[in-house]
């Protein structure tokens, strides 16, 4: 394996907090992948055979209700791996994996991955604390959605992209945003264009251009710095988000 590909697979902030022996002992078993996006890479009840740990992509693991509506349960980006614990025992995936934004990402066998955590007590203890900050942001994710404006939610959901993007521009629609919220196009449209006047965001073809982080801050609610705080709890200097506020 090259420099440039175990470059690129640190890029993933669990991968980048290995350390060096175990990353070693799972190095001969990643493999860069592209992800598009809406790219399905499971649908509920589907054999999960690989985990992916995003780099630059984003990925959702959203709920498929009988009538066809969804509803966004967690966010995977370069912080997190998208698959690992519907794998840990039934290895059926709990809902929908979609691509949020296109990117790489490393991509394991969950077989390889099992083999390699069962002999490295400090990579199980990593994906032990994962799997904490996991629930802990689903358990707030789904708080939120029950509770909180639309409003705060859309600001949150951007927040959260922005996080795992290297940009300001986002490839977000108004229809992917209504499908992650739970809400009609129409209302995001409204919320969307209340952002934009306010001087937050800038809408683009396709596109949402972060333009004062600060202000949707401001904006969302307490879900977001709740989210932010258990990160660092449950991993302190792993999660290397970007400064909250001003």
């Amino acid at each position: 394996m090259t420099h440039a590909s175990r470059a690129e697979h640190r890029t993933n902030w669990l991968l980048a907090a290995l350390e060096p022996e175990d990353f070693a002992a799972l190095q001969p078993h990643l493999e860069v992948v592209e992800l598009t996006r809406g790219q399905v890479l499971y649908e509920a009840g589907d054999r999960i055979r690989h985990a992916y740990f995003p780099h630059h992509a984003v990925v959702s693991l959203v709920n498929v209700l009988e009538d066809g509506q969804t509803v966004e349960v967690a966010l995977f980006g370069r912080g997190g791996v998208a698959g690992l614990l519907s794998a840990l025992v039934t290895r059926e995936a709990f809902g929908r994996y979609v691509v949020q934004m296109a990117g790489t990402a490393s991509r394991i066998a969950v077989e390889h991955l099992d083999e390699v955590r069962n002999v490295r007590p400090k990579l199980r203890q990593l994906i032990a604390s994962y799997g904490e900050l996991l629930l802990g942001q689903t358990f707030q994710i789904l708080t939120c959605n029950a509770v909180h404006p639309v409003e705060a939610r859309c600001c949150r959901w951007i927040l959260m992209m922005h996080d795992r993007a290297e940009q300001d521009t986002l490839p977000l629609t108004h229809e992917f945003l209504a499908e992650m919220l739970g809400v009609q196009r129409s209302t995001v449209s409204v919320v969307l264009r209340t952002l934009q006047t306010a001087g937050l965001i800038q809408q683009g073809r396709g596109s949402i251009t972060v333009t004062d982080r600060a202000g949707l801050e401001e904006t969302v609610c307490e879900c977001y710095g709740r989210i932010r705080r258990i990160a660092q709890r449950v991993m302190p200097g792993r999660y290397p988000l970007p400064k909250s506020g001003p």
